[in-house]
């Protein structure tokens, strides 16, 4: 029975998906299975058999990834299996093992540990093209595999097994991909708390307990102690940029929701301990000092009575019974409330200090110490939810609130005269005096989101509210601004003299932002309110690196460099003041949006930029791909956190991170060259009308992935375009320029001005400069994925013919130069060193041209389409291959 044999994956778990989709795809239409075995091309079918069969590559392409999730999982257990844990790529005992061998301490270690600051940030970006019900059939189709995998099953049992796999397959088929509507700002809180009821709960106290297990083996018989270091952040339904479906109410309710997942997580866990702590008094004697915490916990249950009576001589389970109390109180607004998750967190140490006293140490390592590192990252709020907002807007506000207190005195943004007002409102500690009637909307929307914001953070927990996030920051005064708003909302502990109770973190996202950035933040720190407000916050200031905007700004050498300089000058000024600077990495799915493997991303930083600190976006698909199943999530956090507890041990020790004055003026050198060349083919005549014309991006909007629009301001021009649609509808059709455009004429015109010495001065760059070695594997991967044949089919639909033979040669020749140097530096075929990526893009080469094809006549028709019918079902199967094009390059933006 060929159902019966135990599938072994590494040879047989793509077949298995592929013959049960065949199955599924026969019984419904024999001619897309077909398609599917390569028997027949996508472009040969009838119109009305587009969609499903586009479906059904889609739904291949997704069953590819998450057979690839799991060959990556098993890869790792066999690795450790066979080698050792140490031996793992970007696990903790491997970070450990290098710890100890290059002779840290034990207290150098808890040191570093102590510093230790890792947060992932969940964005609703618009690039998650997936739907929570795909998502969820994913998860169960990869828990079936993974069930599958077990020698345990008699053929019967594993029969039901295949039986149950099929069945969902099935599912996956009948699952409309599209969303009907744009999923609104409720929606999208929802989608991010599922990863975290999911995955991220339980994967974070484990990723806490594989740390825990290095150092045991690594540093024997020393007691260090492993804080609650991961400290997630949100900004779904924090992020009013541009969105304005994100209004303060909406905040509130994002609030509402996050705390009420976090305290129902806690019940589950509490209730468990209920269930298990049966240790009888008969049995075991408790310690003389349990008792009166006992009786405290009991009195401040308000049911003190009843429990006892329901659990005599089960002193632990009472205890246990309490703290349930006490946590429905704090979830319905009862008199029993907690008042922080300090005081939970309190309860639950001194429940383990019992135990451990009467030799129950396994028992409280177990139960209780998950539940401890729990409340230590998640508190009473799931996340942090971050505010932003974008300078414009926030500088529109404030001059309104001006021109209402001093009608005959009215200021402007960016003058002397501005400045001065904003500074002497801020040391006079000015208060807000204004009938709040005459407000604009968008004045009032802002005053009301700071009014939630002071709520928030005198509310149970003060971290329930993260940073402001200022966008598209171009000076001190734009974060002044927002300073001054915060104290007249009632933010400032005393006006004139104290603090301001918000973190505000400046976003520098393009080029000039970033080279302006330095002068910005010195300024900003001159200021005496910033620095005691600063200082109260542990003497850090975040500052958060657009990847984006600068990247379409200028390109991806031009981009990466400049991010690079702007962290160690950065730096350099907060070493000036006396404060840390931490930074917060804007990356999304695409390697030209940063997003690089985690690890080789996070080595690469400059020296001196992580020392432990370090907070990473995780934006719309990517959030999916990595934390839809647990043993992936676990393997992610880990990773991000090792990358960047190593940075901060290795750094000063590190000569591939470490300045190198003949390797920066060489970078200095290229990215001039390359942003040059990237600005020539923007400034190409003819270019916006191609860039439209030759992509779906006006369609894009139609898939209704996001709540916020493509544009912040509704302008039609490149520079309003949002980086993320902006990098998507290169993807679609696969010029993919974002990530490797400019990089060839400027390794060219850098060999053909200093020559061999040139030559070798690259090759010496390649092998010893972590940074630049990303860049060149990053390109060569995204070009590896690129098709010149291809972008001329989308080329073809542009009107003016002889703009788009001009722009696409351009690109193509572009494309070819920067191959070829990028094979003579690395010395192999394209994507030769990254052999997985490349089998991995080589299996779907084929269907993914097909596809392309098919959208090239899908735009064309839907662009000349009157008839409504027509348009509908050419649209329809527009918008799916779009999410076919997604799921087989594993990004969208």
């Amino acid at each position: 029975m060929e159902q019966s044999k135990r599938i072994k994956f590494r040879e047989d778990e793509r077949s298995l998906l592929l013959r049960l989709l065949l199955q599924v795809a026969r019984a419904r239409e024999p001619e897309i299975a077909a398609v599917l075995s390569g028997r027949r091309s996508l472009v040969s079918l009838a119109p009305g058999q587009r969609i499903p069969a586009l479906q059904a590559s889609g739904v291949w392409f997704q069953l590819l990834t998450i057979a690839d999730e799991l060959m990556a999982m098993r890869a790792r257990r066999e690795l450790e299996q066979g080698a050792g844990a140490d031996e793992v790529p970007g696990s903790f005992s491997s970070v450990i093992a290098e710890m100890a061998a290059a002779g840290h301490s034990a207290a150098e270690a808890q040191a570093a540990l102590d510093a230790l600051c890792v947060g992932p940030t969940m964005t609703a970006h618009p690039t998650e093209a997936k739907r929570v019900t795909v998502l969820e059939i994913h998860r169960r189709i990869y828990r079936k595999l993974t069930e599958l995998d077990q020698p345990r099953w008699a053929p019967r049992e594993r029969d039901l097994l295949v039986a149950d796999l099929e069945s969902e397959i099935e599912l996956l088929w009948m699952t409309g991909e599209l969303r009907l509507e744009r999923p609104t700002v409720e929606r999208e809180i929802a989608w991010g708390l599922h990863f975290f009821r999911e995955v991220i709960f339980e994967a974070t106290p484990q990723l806490y307990g594989k740390l825990q297990s290095a150092f045991e083996r690594h540093y024997p018989g020393e007691s260090i102690k492993i804080p609650s270091f991961m400290r997630y952040a949100s900004w779904i339904g924090g992020d009013r940029d541009g969105n304005p479906n994100v209004t303060a109410e909406v905040t509130a309710h994002a609030m509402a929701e996050y705390r009420d997942t976090a305290i129902g997580w806690y019940l589950a866990q509490v209730q468990r301990l209920v269930s298990v702590l049966s240790a009888s008094s008969n049995v075991i004697e408790l310690p003389a000092s349990f008792k009166p915490v006992l009786q405290t916990a009991l009195e401040k249950s308000g049911d003190a009575q009843e429990i006892a009576a329901r659990n005599p001589d089960e002193p632990l389970r009472q205890f246990a019974s309490a703290l349930l109390a006490r946590l429905v109180a704090t979830r319905d607004g009862g008199e029993a409330a907690y008042l922080s998750a300090e005081a939970f967190r309190a309860d639950l140490s001194a429940l383990s200090s019992v135990l451990e006293a009467i030799g129950g140490r396994a028992v409280a390592r177990r139960f209780i110490q998950p539940l401890l590192w729990q409340v230590g990252s998640f508190g009473f709020r799931t996340i942090s939810l971050d505010i932003r907002q974008n300078s414009t807007v926030v500088n529109r506000v404030l001059a309104e609130l001006f021109a209402l207190m001093d009608p005959a005195d009215p200021v402007v943004p960016g003058t002397p005269q501005w400045s001065a007002r904003i500074r002497g409102a801020l040391t006079q500690g000015e208060r807000l005096e204004i009938d709040e009637g005459r407000l604009s909307s968008e004045a009032a929307e802002l005053l009301s989101t700071f009014s939630v914001i002071a709520r928030q953070i005198s509310g149970s927990d003060a971290d329930a509210i993260g940073s402001f996030v200022l966008s598209m920051t171009r000076s001190a005064d734009d974060l002044l601004a927002v300073y001054l708003l915060a104290q007249y909302c009632g933010l400032s502990t005393a006006p004139g003299s104290g603090t301001i109770s918000l973190r505000i973190v400046p976003l520098f996202e393009t080029i000039a932002d970033l080279r302006a950035a330095p002068a910005i933040l010195n300024g900003l720190l001159g200021v005496s309110l910033v620095r005691r407000t600063v200082r109260d916050f542990g003497a850090r200031q975040e500052i958060m690196l657009g990847y984006s905007d600068s990247n379409k700004d200028g390109g991806f050498l031009a981009s990466n460099w400049e991010l690079a300089k702007a962290q160690k000058r950065l730096a350099a000024i907060g070493r000036k003041h006396n404060i840390r600077i931490s930074f917060f990495h804007g990356r999304g799915g695409s390697v030209s949006r940063g997003g690089a493997p985690t690890g080789r991303a996070i080595a690469a930083q400059p020296q001196g930029t992580v020392a432990g600190a370090m907070r990473v976006t995780e934006q719309g698909e990517v959030v999916s791909s990595k934390f839809a199943n647990r043993g992936t999530g676990l393997n992610q956090l880990e990773v991000l956190a090792a990358a960047v507890l190593a940075h901060g041990v290795r750094s000063s020790g590190d000569t591939e991170t470490k300045e190198s004055p003949e390797f920066d003026e060489a970078l200095e050198a290229l990215a001039g060259m390359s942003q040059a060349s990237y600005a020539g083919l923007m400034a190409e005549p003819g270019f916006l009308d191609y860039f439209n014309q030759a992509s779906p991006i006006a369609e894009l909007a139609l898939l209704k992935m996001g709540s916020r629009p493509d544009r912040r301001f509704g302008a039609s021009g490149i520079a309003d375009l949002r980086a993320i649609p902006w990098v998507f509808a290169w993807s679609q059709n696969r010029h993919l320029l974002t990530g490797w455009y400019g990089i060839g004429s400027a390794l060219s015109a850098f060999v053909t001005v200093r020559g061999e010495a040139g030559r070798e001065l690259l090759a010496r760059m390649f092998e010893h400069s972590r940074f630049f070695r990303l860049i060149v594997d990053e390109a060569e991967k995204t070009l590896y994925q690129s098709d010149m044949e291809i972008a001329g089919l989308y080329a073809g639909l542009v009107s003016d013919k002889d703009a788009a033979s001009r722009i696409h040669a351009r690109i193509a020749a572009e494309y070819e130069l920067t191959r070829r140097l990028i094979g003579d530096l690395t010395g192999g075929d394209l994507s030769a060193r990254f052999p997985m990526f490349k089998r991995r893009f080589d299996n779907l080469r084929r269907q993914m041209d097909d596809i392309h094809r098919l959208q090239v006549d899908l735009l064309g028709e839907v662009r000349a389409s009157s008839g409504t019918a027509d348009r509908k079902r050419a649209t329809d199967a527009l918008l799916v291959s779009i999410n076919c094009i997604s799921a087989g390059l594993g990004w969208t933006g």
